[in-house]
């Protein structure tokens, strides 16, 4: 594959097409005497994009992908805990709230009684003031 590969037709210089068009003066004589043959540049596979990556740039990109994946590893695991941690405060809030209802009831409890003997207090005092 050469470098014109990707380009197209028309654009590609005719002495790479055609082996009857004349040659540049600069260029001189093939080496290897075979004028009637189609001029080819160098196989070069970084011209075509193809690069093999250095043993740096690999460990580069695997220390890369880790700190991305322990990055993930690390948000999963805070949402877990999120979740956890709202599930203790949700009971908790409704542990708190029932002993809050049963402490009024004991209030509530204590004052009805209080209430209910001085009633009962007042009942006495208008039944001995209705018995004079």
């Amino acid at each position: 594959m050469s470098a014109f590969a990707t380009k197209e037709f028309k654009e590609i210089p005719k002495k790479y097409i055609n082996p009857l068009e004349p040659k540049d003066i600069g260029e001189g004589r093939r080496v290897n005497g075979k004028e009637w043959k189609i001029k080819k540049d160098a196989f070069r596979v970084k011209t075509l994009g193809v690069t093999k990556l250095s043993s740096w740039e690999l460990r580069e990109r695997k220390r890369q992908e880790d700190k991305n994946f322990k990055a993930r590893i690390n948000d999963l695991k805070q949402e877990k805990d999120d979740v956890k941690q709202a599930k203790v405060t949700e009971l908790k809030k409704r542990r708190e709230a029932k002993e809050e209802k049963e402490r009024f009831a004991r209030i509530s409890e204590k004052m009805h009684k209080k209430k209910v003997e001085r009633m009962k207090k007042r009942e006495k005092r208008n039944k001995l003031l209705k018995e004079r």
